[in-house]
């Protein structure tokens, strides 16, 4: 048996089956938590460590921010033609690098530098990364990004906890261990990854256009749907803590309690949800089932003003669970849309691509959610849920015309591999 057709994990193991497999999920596991611990300190770091007036720490991070959204489709290029290995230990390593200038940064220009290289390689790594996973995860590559995935969320709650030491602290150095330890963490992952085995490359990448994702307009048109569909994960920590506090009586406590029901979901059920997603129809059914599951919730949560605080607290937990299956539904199938229309010798470069739209929909998100739930209120929430279930709808719609493509239905010959250098 090929173990490149091997699926990770088997149905109740807790590990992948292949040692490449096992390398980019310790890899995923251990980068997310240095990213968590980053996440969470950073601000007050900033802020209170340094001194920082709190506008320039906006400024500096939006910048970053803007920046990053443009790496994924260069650097995935990078990876497509020069080796995804050696790309992607390369992000991982400047993301190390920009953590350990951030714990030496005292004034707002080299935040602003060192900030802004590692929302470039920390973005851009994820596209660098996605040929790796092709060609590792055999022919369901959906089903491992899903594991990787749940895990994640796992690394993201260990992240909260270590860093909550910091942030009760309060203090400068207890903000810069907690940074050190995110530097090391990538420079540790850059080594595991320049120790996994080398993807061949393929040929057929260089002899087409350079931006070929670009050009394909399906592809493009469902990567901005998944962008604006996308704006649902900032509902959970955004829209509803403030809604929750500003306009019900809920207790304050169970702004916490819909955080970790959502991670309890998908930590336990996205791989599932991307086992039973196998090809592109079953994907644009689940886009369509999460755009449904979206307007469900919103409408729950726009009957919370009013309820008593017992009726509340159970109605959020229902809207939060059933937005959370939504969220995974719409991973799984943005797991598997985004391999299975992308050019197999140009993985990196569409999953550059698939990822900008992700990364917009997630920074305007904010903006949107504020403007429909918490200026216009009930009504906003509506029209928000009517967004995504209209936007669900359209995906199917799309991924027919890209089946349509002639690219897509006409075979093609195996391209030629080429040695990897990296």
């Amino acid at each position: 048996m090929n173990p490149l057709k091997r699926l990770a994990p088997r149905p109740g193991a807790l590990l992948p089956q292949d040692g490449a497999q096992r390398l980019l999920a310790g890899i995923a596991f251990l980068v997310t938590f240095g990213y968590g611990i980053y996440l969470t300190g950073e601000v007050l770091y900033l802020t209170q460590g340094l001194h920082l007036p709190a506008g320039e720490v906006g400024l500096g991070m939006g910048v970053a921010g803007a920046v990053a959204l443009a790496a994924g489709i260069p650097v995935g290029h990078l990876a497509d033609r020069h080796g995804a290995r050696g790309v992607y230990t390369v992000m991982l390593l400047l993301c190390g690098l920009a953590m350990i200038g951030l714990c030496f940064t005292r004034t707002f220009w080299p935040f602003l530098f060192y900030a802004t290289v590692f929302s470039f390689a920390q973005t851009a790594g994820y596209a660098a990364r996605s040929p790796l996973i092709q060609h590792y995860a055999g022919d369901r590559p959906a089903e491992f990004r899903g594991y990787i995935r749940a895990l994640t969320n796992v690394a993201f709650a260990a992240s909260a906890v270590c860093a909550g030491w910091a942030l009760e602290l309060n203090t400068r150095s207890a903000y810069i261990a907690i940074i050190a330890l995110g530097a090391v963490c990538h420079l540790v992952g850059a080594v595991m990854a320049w120790s996994i085995k080398s993807v061949p490359l393929r040929r057929a990448e260089q002899q087409g256009p350079r931006w070929v994702a670009l050009r394909d307009r399906p592809y493009v048109v469902l990567s901005v749907l998944d962008g604006l569909m996308s704006v649902q994960y900032r509902v959970l920590t955004f829209a509803v803590p403030l809604w929750l506090v500003g306009f019900t009586s809920a207790p304050r406590w169970s702004v916490s309690s819909v955080v970790l029901a959502n991670t309890v979901i998908v930590v336990f059920f996205q791989v599932r949800a991307s086992r039973s997603i196998t090809s592109v129809a079953t994907s644009s059914a689940a886009f369509r089932r999460a755009g449904f599951a979206f307007l469900l919730s919103s409408a729950v949560f726009s009957l919370l003003p009013g309820m008593p605080p017992w009726a509340a607290v159970a109605a959020v937990l229902t809207a939060a669970t059933v937005h959370s299956i939504g969220e995974i539904w719409q991973a799984a199938g943005g797991f598997e849309l985004s391999f299975a229309l992308a050019r197999p010798e140009s993985v990196g470069q569409y999953q550059g691509l698939f990822g900008m739209g992700l990364g917009l929909g997630t920074a305007v998100g904010p903006a949107v959610l504020t403007a429909l739930c918490i200026d216009l209120g009930r009504p906003g929430w509506w029209i928000l849920g009517a967004g995504f279930a209209l936007t669900g709808l359209a995906v199917p719609v799309a991924t027919r015309w890209a089946e349509r493509a002639t690219h897509r239905t006409q075979p093609a010959a195996e391209p030629a591999a080429e040695p990897a250098t990296g």
